[in-house]
């Protein structure tokens, strides 16, 4: 039986809110230092960007660079740009998916 008549112990959820926060800012921070690679036209281009998504770095082999068909060019950028995003969603799932399942329905946190 729950003490208090049958109430959750408030301090108690407040202090597990808490930690639940500052585990998912250390999360974050984590995610701000880690970064993640994409590529295209068979390693071509390759985009790393952080946990964020934030663009870090462009890699461009010469080979894919023709002044004559610079669509070509600019759509693999895109595309490893793309890639790499993705994978930095993958990670960010990881992190933080088992930090912020179940807290959609806690009033005053923002998930």
């Amino acid at each position: 039986m729950i003490p208090g008549g049958g109430q959750p112990n408030m301090q108690q959820i407040l202090q597990q809110a808490q930690k639940m926060q500052q585990d998912l800012a250390r999360a974050e921070e984590e995610l701000a230092q880690a970064e993640v690679d994409g590529q295209a036209g068979g390693g071509l281009v390759k985009a790393t960007v952080n946990g964020s998504g934030e663009l870090r770095a462009l890699v461009i082999d010469p080979k894919a660079v023709d002044p004559e068909d610079t669509e070509t060019l600019a759509d693999l950028v895109i595309a490893a740009v793309q890639a790499a995003n993705d994978n930095a969603q993958t990670l960010r799932q990881q992190k933080l998916g088992p930090l912020t399942e179940g807290l959609g329905g806690m009033p005053g946190l923002p998930f």
